[in-house]
């Protein structure tokens, strides 16, 4: 189902079309698209180039963990993300290379996700983030060391009918999309002072 935005000034048609849909038929992502996609994430930018991302991925019916990280979602989200042909987590590593913090690792890894969700929309592949699902569990149950931080859990496939949907779910999947105004979050010279460029 396409919901593309109503923006205020022209976008690139694929943000534009980006959205986060819960209707996904179970129709596979052929590997050639699910490696582009990666690739992708690959090429994100990063603070001194550590790239300290990860991805844990479960594809449906091919080993253990498309089931293991579906349990690991809130009741809410098991509902429809378990439809989807394909489960991954985005996990930053919260330590550099030579064991110090590094602070800019969940900052990097929503940068490799962006990357991701947009080459995922070139390819008619819809992706949903999500942060509910229990991040011990997560840990535990795909191994994830002590330096990574699950991050999100991302849905992707291709889209269905909302009638496969509960029906308060397919209200929320129909409902037109919203997003505040720029004046709400974008300020200029110091917080709170309203940029000029903006009418």
């Amino acid at each position: 189902m396409e919901k593309p935005a109503q923006t205020g000034r022209p976008i690139h048609e694929l943000l534009r079309r980006r959205w986060s849909p819960r209707a996904f038929s179970d129709r596979a992502v052929p590997a050639e698209v699910l490696l582009k996609i990666l690739e992708a994430a690959r090429w994100a930018p990063s603070a001194s180039n550590r790239q300290p991302w990860s991805f844990v991925v479960g594809v449906k019916g091919q080993g253990t963990g498309h089931d293991a990280i579906r349990e690991c979602l809130m009741p809410g989200n098991r509902v429809w993300a378990g439809r989807a042909p394909v489960l991954m987590v985005a996990v930053a590593s919260a330590v550099t290379e030579d064991g110090k913090p590094n602070a800019w690792a969940q900052y990097d890894t929503g940068q490799a996700a962006a990357h991701l969700s947009i080459q995922a929309m070139a390819d008619e592949v819809w992706v949903h983030q999500m942060g509910g699902f229990d991040k011990e569990a997560i840990r535990k149950a795909l191994g994830i060391p002590e330096h990574g931080e699950p991050v999100a859990v991302i849905a992707l496939g291709y889209g269905d009918d909302p009638n496969v949907l509960p029906a308060e779910m397919r209200e929320r999947e129909v409902a037109p999309r919203q997003r505040k105004d720029l004046k709400a979050f974008v300020h200029a010279n110091k917080w709170g002072e309203k940029p000029a460029f903006i009418a």
